[in-house]
């Protein structure tokens, strides 16, 4: 039995040499933009030695921590507080976006709407949560009702624009069938659209109100209700044992969160994928959503 050799492939091709001038050049902006942060930044290769080592007597400090003292200081209800912050301002959002997205939509809304609301959203995600916490304190006051505002607004825009690019990925197929029954317009987005984004929408309210747990903790640093008031207070007076219990609980009850609503995002995806059949565009938007949520079919 005689031995088959293979055919020899043929050599890979070398890239052209303009590619290799573009790859170097990029690569060369990059590296120059890395040189000139770092020196505005004023970081000084003594400091980059020795911020392990202050990182590690501070993470001593931590330990143990003063878990009884939390309790006294009512530091779980004030986590909780951060928790209700959250999920007030995700309801504001999702209440607020899902209407503005329907107008932003480049397959259901006209452009004279469609560019005004798609600039509205780009506007709210330019403006972090803590600087609208801070216009929003002299309006409301301090305390949560502040922090509740700035998530919920800002949640207006990640929100809406996520719900726009579901939208824009939908099967025209319904809509078609509603304007050919002669429906009006409000009724192709009831019938039409909403039954197929609501799966994935719903999937990233619930991703955003994750992301809204952590916000409201850092918005309690400014006074804006949560547990971050409690955390700035405690590094005020260099309690760090008290530190360590107030991080310690915070980090539990957001693991605990994010467990949770994980658990419900994956059924949620399961159970699109599963009504969508094969639908070429649900598929679509149901790989976008694994891709930003982490979970994969």
């Amino acid at each position: 039995m005689t031995a088959t050799h293979a055919p020899p492939t043929a050599p890979r091709p070398a890239p052209p040499t303009g590619v290799k001038r573009r790859r170097a050049l990029l690569a060369l902006l990059l590296i120059v933009g890395a040189v000139w942060s770092l020196t505005g930044l004023d970081i000084t290769l003594d400091r980059v030695l020795g911020a392990p080592g202050d990182a590690w007597d501070i993470f001593k400090r931590l330990w143990p921590p003063a878990m009884g003292e939390a309790l006294d200081r009512g530091v779980v209800g004030k986590v909780f507080e951060s928790v209700y912050i959250a999920w007030i301002g995700t309801i504001i959002g999702a209440v607020l976006s899902l209407p503005l997205a329907f107008l932003a939509a480049t397959n259901v809304a006209p452009r004279w709407i469609r560019i005004p609301v798609r600039q509205l959203f780009n506007a709210i995600r330019a403006v972090p949560e803590l600087i609208v916490a801070v216009i929003f304190i002299p309006i409301t006051g301090l305390g949560p009702w502040a922090g509740t505002l700035a998530i919920g607004l800002h949640s207006v825009g990640t929100l809406g624009k996520w719900a726009t690019e579901t939208i824009e990925g939908i099967d025209t197929g319904p809509l078609e069938a509603v304007e050919a029954t002669g429906g009006r317009w409000v009724s192709g987005m009831r019938w039409g659209v909403l039954p197929q984004i609501m799966p994935i929408v719903a999937s990233f309210w619930l991703f955003r109100f994750e992301i809204n747990v952590r916000a409201s903790a850092v918005l309690g640093m400014i006074g804006a209700g949560g547990v971050g008031a409690e955390l700035v207070s405690q590094l005020r007076f260099r309690n760090f044992a008290a530190v360590g219990a107030v991080l310690g609980i915070t980090v539990l009850v957001v693991l605990t969160i994010d467990s949770l609503s994980a658990a419900v995002r994956r059924r949620i995806i399961a159970g699109a994928a599963r009504t969508s059949g094969p639908d070429v565009d649900g598929d679509r938007n149901a790989e976008a959503l694994a891709d930003l949520t982490g979970f994969r079919r």
